[in-house]
């Protein structure tokens, strides 16, 4: 066979196989409500495949209303509420901060009447100072070599009056013990 006709013949069979396996996929994932009811927490984790996929950890999730932290308060206590909550997380889907593959690490300045937004070179030396207090903590957080791959990234705004969030994926190494979000 030649190498066209086969790469031909495999691109039809990849195609195919993908297309059969379509609707087992789509069905696997349940739909979401474009808004949820009144005090319910929209869901946006998952386990698929033994591998957890999680989202929007921030500073005020899994804490109570009355633990609430704003903008005005230290970055450092933002990371490290950010950071147990997300442990906590893992733990309850049977995973552990070291089953960790990758993370993405949201972070913002503060965005406050009270609080003056730099510009220019400080802007950037404020953003390479959160990245610094991040690196800080984060590293408190894993096993020596097992810090997973991690991708990190300034923005305007963060919801939830957070400065730091986190999405990523772990892999599932024990029994759950919590499916709530």
């Amino acid at each position: 066979m030649e190498t066209s006709t086969r790469r031909k013949f495999f691109g039809r069979a990849a195609a195919a196989a993908a297309l059969a396996g379509a609707p087992k996929l789509f069905a696997q994932q349940p739909a979401s409500s474009a808004t949820p009811a009144s005090g319910e927490k929209r869901i946006s984790n998952h386990v698929h495949d033994g591998i957890f996929y999680f989202s929007g950890t921030g500073a005020n999730d899994d804490f109570p209303d009355s633990d609430h932290v704003t903008v005005n308060d230290p970055f450092e206590k933002h990371v490290t509420r950010t950071m147990e909550a997300l442990k906590r997380t893992l733990e309850g889907r049977g995973c552990t901060m070291d089953s960790i593959l990758h993370l993405e690490v949201f972070l913002c300045l503060p965005l406050s009447d009270s609080i003056p937004m730099p510009t220019g070179k400080a802007r950037f030396d404020a953003h390479k100072a959160q990245y610094d207090a991040l690196n800080k903590i984060y590293r408190t957080y894993f096993s020596p070599g097992k810090a997973p791959s991690r991708a990190c990234m300034a923005l305007e705004w963060i919801p939830g009056d957070s400065l730091i969030e986190i999405v990523g994926s772990a892999l599932v190494v024990g029994p759950a013990t919590s499916h709530e979000d």
